[in-house]
């Protein structure tokens, strides 16, 4: 089992920034990989940011070049650094843990941090 915490969501205005985390505690040594998704109201749940265990990232176009997904020091904490952040961003975010073993696959969601952005 893997448990995540979010935290750092909240108001700002067009054109600030935020910057979230996730901690993760339980068996994080099965983390293979950690993700964010958002969802806004009456959407569905997107991918936003995706790092691996290598370090490798990705990104979702709509927000390439404003947003930076980072590991901390710890296997087991994963941020995303949002700039220039603009009214479509407002969403709730969520951390994603992909977990894996010998002959098993899993995924832990977070409970989510509401991100909302004003004109």
């Amino acid at each position: 089992q893997v448990q995540l915490v979010e935290s750092g969501g909240g108001l700002v205005q067009a054109g600030g920034s935020l910057r979230l985390s996730c901690a993760a505690s339980g068996s994080v040594f099965s983390i293979n990989g950690m993700r964010w998704y958002r969802q806004a109201p009456g959407n569905e749940r997107e991918l936003v940011a995706i790092i691996t265990s290598s370090g490798s990232t990705n990104y979702a176009d709509s927000v390439k070049g404003r947003f930076t997904i980072t590991g901390g020091n710890a296997k087991n904490t994963v941020y995303l650094q949002m700039n220039s952040l603009k009214p479509e961003d407002t969403a709730v975010y969520y951390c994603y843990a992909d977990c894996r073993g010998t002959g098993w696959a899993r995924g832990y969601w977070g409970q989510g941090t509401q991100v909302t952005v004003s004109s």
